[in-house]
């Protein structure tokens, strides 16, 4: 291993030893590699130029331990599905440590699959291969659509099983974040009334990702405000490309404002706002359309985990914390509604807007028009009229969408761009290519019943491009067919 290979102690590891555990990987069996992302590599400032796939296999199964690391699992709580459990943390999961990136940033590395810890609860701390490559390629998908995410840096097969409902191949990915502190980290020390433990944590988060905080007069209501702000953005940008967590438990939410846990998550085909693939949603409490109300209950939860910090006094701490919650609603609208208004090729704000895309919804609804490719169709249609035919063709009654398009062409005559600069704008927002869930359960099904791994190179390849797909690879754009459909998908424990 080269000497300067530089992964650095984590930070974390420098808080009080009740914040987590020391924990080593399991060694894997035969670790083998399946893919090494070595764009983020070089974005991370890794010096695994001269590692050979052997070699990067056992440095990201944690058979190797690069010198100066201290492995630890991280405590958390959280609430899952409305239900509080005390003591979580990374039953599955250990943050190796640290690395600074070209602009000096920051960044977690952590193995997810890697064996057991102090918090597994009697699981197996394993992955099966194919939650890890679903991670894998959806969450680089999220990079690539230009949503703020958790990263996949490699993929390792163990070589050896892992036992679900039967016997699955092992793997182990290594994901990258800005860090993974999560809501629940700071329920699992308010749970247990250590208001120290939170100030601590509250600190840590502010010197790590939101500094400015600290010239505040009350730097903890600054934290929450920003950790609002950023979750209203991060769950818009979800809702413009279709985007359904699925489990989005207070344990799952991380205060970086980065899409984190991907487990089963799904893009919609046709648009329905009651979208629901998660096997384990049996209510629909994290269904498309309730995504926003999901976040902002969360962030309630982590107010209240703030109270003691923000003020000694009871009642105004919750007046305080109040105020800044209720900013969400407002603050989602307006960034919903402007990411609608660019998906439209609207540039200039009228009050209509909103009735406008709620119209173009309703129809899309109404008509098991596809999401994706309702709105891709409408940058062609935007440039010239004749578009419009591949996009009524979506719909099973063309004539709502003629309707709809009468009163967005009579909108387009009040916008200053021409028609082909408003279209390219357009193809800028509204991707051609989603990580569609037949798609994913294609590479899934040749790599789990095959061992073949070509269809995860390629589909990894094609999904890098979201917004200009490679010439030659225009099917996957395609939806599923009525037999491809994905009903569910799976948490990967």
């Amino acid at each position: 291993m080269p000497s300067d290979y530089d992964m650095n102690r984590s930070s974390y590891a420098g808080l009080p030893e009740r914040f987590f555990a020391r924990v080593d990987p399991i060694p894997a069996a035969k670790p083998r590699l399946l893919r090494f992302n070595h764009a983020l590599g070089l974005e991370l400032g890794l010096a695994v130029g001269d590692l050979d796939a052997e070699a990067l296999a056992g440095l990201f199964s944690g058979n190797i331990i690069p010198p100066g690391v201290e492995p630890i699992a991280m405590a958390y709580a959280g609430h899952q599905f409305g239900h509080f459990v005390p003591q979580l943390g990374d039953g599955r999961a250990i943050l190796m440590g640290e690395a600074l990136d070209r602009a000096g940033v920051r960044r977690d590395i952590q193995l997810k699959g890697s064996g057991r810890t102090p918090f597994s609860r009697g699981g197996d701390g394993r992955a099966a291969l194919g939650p890890v490559l679903r991670e894998y390629l959806v969450s680089e998908a999220m990079h690539a659509l230009g949503i703020p995410t958790t990263r996949a840096l490699a993929a390792v097969a163990t070589g050896e099983p892992v036992f679900r409902e039967q016997a699955l191949p092992g793997a182990i990915v290594t994901r990258v974040a800005a860090s993974f502190v999560r809501v629940g980290t700071f329920q699992y020390f308010a749970a247990r009334d250590d208001v120290d433990a939170v100030r601590r944590l509250a600190d840590y988060v502010i010197d790590r990702h939101y500094p400015e905080a600290k010239t505040e007069q009350q730097p903890y209501l600054a934290l929450l405000r920003a950790v609002t702000d950023g979750q209203a953005s991060l769950i818009a940008n979800w809702m413009h490309v279709g985007f359904i967590h699925g489990v989005m438990n207070t344990d799952n939410m991380a205060v970086s404002g980065e899409t984190i846990d991907f487990g089963p998550c799904a893009f919609m085909d046709s648009y329905d706002p009651a979208a629901v693939f998660s096997s384990i949603d049996s209510q629909g409490r994290y269904a498309y359309g309730n995504q926003p109300h999901a976040a902002v209950w969360n962030l309630a939860r982590f107010a209240e985990t703030l109270l003691p910090i923000i003020d000694a006094g009871a009642d105004r701490a919750v007046e305080l914390a109040s105020e800044v919650l209720a900013t969400f609603s407002m603050r989602f609208s307006d960034l919903s509604l402007a990411g609608v208004r660019r998906k439209l090729g609207l540039s200039v704000r009228e009050d209509g807007d909103a009735a406008l895309a709620e119209d173009l919804l309703d129809a899309m609804h109404r008509n098991q028009a596809d999401y994706t490719l309702t709105f891709r169709r409408l940058c062609d249609a935007a440039e010239r009229e004749a578009g419009d035919t591949d996009v009524r063709s979506l719909f099973v009654n063309p004539r709502d969408y003629d309707e709809w398009a009468a009163r967005w062409r009579a909108r387009l005559t009040r916008e200053p761009l021409e028609p082909r600069a408003r279209a390219a704008a357009m193809r800028k927002v509204n991707p051609a290519i989603i990580p569609r869930n037949h798609r994913i359960q294609r590479v899934i099904d040749a790599a789990v019943q095959g061992q073949d791994f070509a269809p995860f190179a390629e589909l990894s390849a094609v999904l890098s491009q979201p917004y200009q797909p490679p010439e030659g690879f225009e099917s996957y754009a395609d939806p599923p067919q009525p037999s491809e459909r994905v009903q569910q998908t799976f948490c990967g424990t």
